[in-house]
């Protein structure tokens, strides 16, 4: 039994870039580097002309000028000795030989010729200067109208930044390195926005898979507790897994809180971190009172521009943090909120265990605590500091935390206003 032969498989077909097409003569492509030679290169060669014909003229108006030049007139001779008389050279009717007459001869012809030199070498000197102040102009000019595009590159680049992924630069213009870097920054800006979309999508999806079946289990739980007659050790195991199914939740709402902060703020509005931080200290006061720690301090006013859920997740998480990482009974944590060097800033103050300085940066990480605590412990999740950097970062602003002398933290947010 013969096999029939597999046809031949189709070649694929070439994708066409514009972009990439190639040039007939590339050696005569209008590149910058082209354009800058042929600019410097021809305002020095018309610097150089324009020089050239100044000293031309300034020595052809110093060989014409009468006044500098001596004017000799024969006045007489006495058999073999010729008397000459100039205006320029008075010493010349002096002279008693021809040797005197010679002498006195050179010397005023060097000085005419002396003179004129540095007549001619202090008016070059001032041609020289204007042309310079010329020159120097036209090449700011021409240098900002070469250097336009990279402006125009920079501005897209901050709007980006600050405001959305969809602007594009689509530079118009010669096929040159700056068009190209210019294609190059808007095919990046797509890719950009294609996983900051798919980001989102993902962000979105999980919100919705991971706290369906996290909300069934504990509805499904609180049922089964609320049987009166269920046995005990099922009502115990049911609030442990009641317990470890609400930490799931905190958890989950924790890393969705984290994908979203990484990225810039786009709406912000004025949000007062004084109101701000206020509704944190209301929010953990009965934790506070249950462990016996006092909660003071100033609020005033610091109007920014953010979002007020996040800036009041950032208050909370630190304020929460200082209430469960204290000493009982004795503790305190102190919140300040005011406005310092034209920037708002947001001050949370605890007493505590003594942190080391070189541990500071690793509080910050994801699911890491100080010392051996990780996810087990009842104290959290281990992301509120990674959040309250995440959004305090999509906000412009910076976070630092400094070990207390004595114990504890001093966490300070800064915020422009």
């Amino acid at each position: 039994m013969t096999s029939t032969p597999a046809p031949p498989e189709t070649p694929p077909k070439p994708t066409w870039d514009p972009r990439q097409t190639e040039v007939a003569f590339p050696w005569i492509r209008s590149t910058i580097r082209i354009r800058l030679t042929l600019l410097y290169g021809g305002m020095f060669l018309i610097a150089g002309i324009l020089l050239l014909s100044i000293i031309y003229l300034l020595t052809a108006q110093a060989l014409r000028d009468g006044t500098q030049q001596p004017d000799f007139q024969v006045i007489g001779s006495a058999g073999s000795q010729v008397q000459l008389a100039s205006e320029a050279c008075p010493d010349l009717v002096n002279a008693r030989d021809n040797n005197e007459l010679n002498a006195v001869l050179r010397d005023c012809l060097g000085s005419t010729r002396q003179h004129a030199l540095n007549d001619l070498l202090n008016r070059s000197l001032l041609a020289l200067v204007g042309l310079s102040v010329i020159a120097f102009a036209f090449g700011y000019a021409m240098a900002g109208r070469v250097l336009s595009p990279l402006g125009k590159i920079t501005r897209t680049a901050r709007r980006v930044a600050g405001t959305d992924l969809s602007r594009r630069i689509e530079m118009d213009g010669p096929d040159d390195e700056l068009k190209e870097l210019a294609d190059t920054f808007d095919d990046m800006l797509d890719r950009l926005e294609r996983a900051f979309t798919a980001q989102q999508r993902f962000v979105a999806n999980a919100s919705h898979e991971l706290r369906t079946p996290l909300a069934i289990n504990r509805t499904l739980l609180e049922v089964h507790l609320s049987d009166p007659g269920a046995p005990v050790e099922l009502q115990q195991l049911g609030k442990t897994l009641l317990a470890t199914n609400e930490r799931s939740e905190q958890l989950v709402e924790g890393l969705l809180l984290l994908a979203r902060s990484d990225n810039q703020i786009v709406e912000r509005k004025p949000v007062d971190l004084a109101e701000v931080a206020t509704r944190a200290l209301d929010q953990a006061r009965g934790e506070a009172q249950d462990k016996g720690v006092e909660l003071r301090g100033e609020q005033k006013p610091a109007v920014v521009q953010g979002n007020g859920v996040l800036l009041e997740r950032i208050a909370l998480n630190l304020v929460q943090n200082a209430v469960r990482y204290n000493v009982a009974e004795t503790g305190w944590v102190e919140v300040t909120t005011d406005v310092q060097h034209g920037q708002a800033v947001l001050v949370v103050s605890n007493t505590g265990p003594v942190v080391p300085a070189y541990e500071i940066d690793n509080l910050f990480e994801p699911f890491r605590r100080l010392r051996t605590e990780r996810t087990g412990s009842d104290k959290g999740v281990g992301l509120g500091l990674s959040i309250a950097r995440s959004v305090t970062r999509a906000h412009g602003g910076r976070i630092i935390a400094e070990p207390r002398e004595g114990g504890g933290l001093v966490m300070r947010v800064t915020l422009p206003v």
